[in-house]
């Protein structure tokens, strides 16, 4: 049986060490929260050779993260089993929408009142992008600290 490996990516000016990654580290010691710098490609560069020996992941990505997680998933969609994506920067100019829908399981959660990551232009871009999505829009803001705490991680890490 593969074992499923959890990954926590942060957001561009964030850490691993952050809000989220301090949750995570407490909650799931187990989960991986690397901290990465540099541009989007140099992050994925590093998250390659990162995941080069895990076979099977769960990947929480929060804003920039998101981005990076789509990323992933788009490029290695035989490795990524699930993606939670928290305010993904899927309105990132760099960001193209995949000519093919990914089907890996994703959530997308992010706020109402999130002017980063606007719901208006990020919600239509998971849409093109994910075949196979769940979107749950709250009553938050782009940190999503009121309500990331409250969802189910057990059940959507195991």
């Amino acid at each position: 049986m593969t074992m499923t490996t959890r990954i926590f990516l942060h957001g561009l000016d964030s850490s691993g060490s952050g809000t989220k990654g301090t949750y995570f580290a407490g909650r799931y010691p187990d989960m991986l929260r690397p901290d990465f710098h540099g541009t989007l490609q140099e992050r994925m560069n590093q998250l390659d050779q990162l995941i080069s020996r895990y076979h099977e992941l769960i990947a929480v990505g929060s804003s920039f993260g998101g981005l990076m997680a789509v990323l992933l998933a788009i490029a290695q969609p035989d490795r990524v089993k699930r993606l939670i994506l928290l305010a993904p920067a899927l309105n990132f100019h760099e960001y193209r929408i995949p000519d093919r829908k990914i089907d890996t399981e994703t959530l997308v959660v992010i706020g109402r009142n999130d002017v980063v990551t606007p719901p208006d232009i990020v919600i239509p871009a998971a849409r093109a992008t994910c075949s196979n999505l769940q979107i749950k829009v709250v009553d938050d803001d782009h940190l999503l600290h009121t309500t990331y705490r409250d969802l189910d991680w057990d059940a959507l890490l195991s």
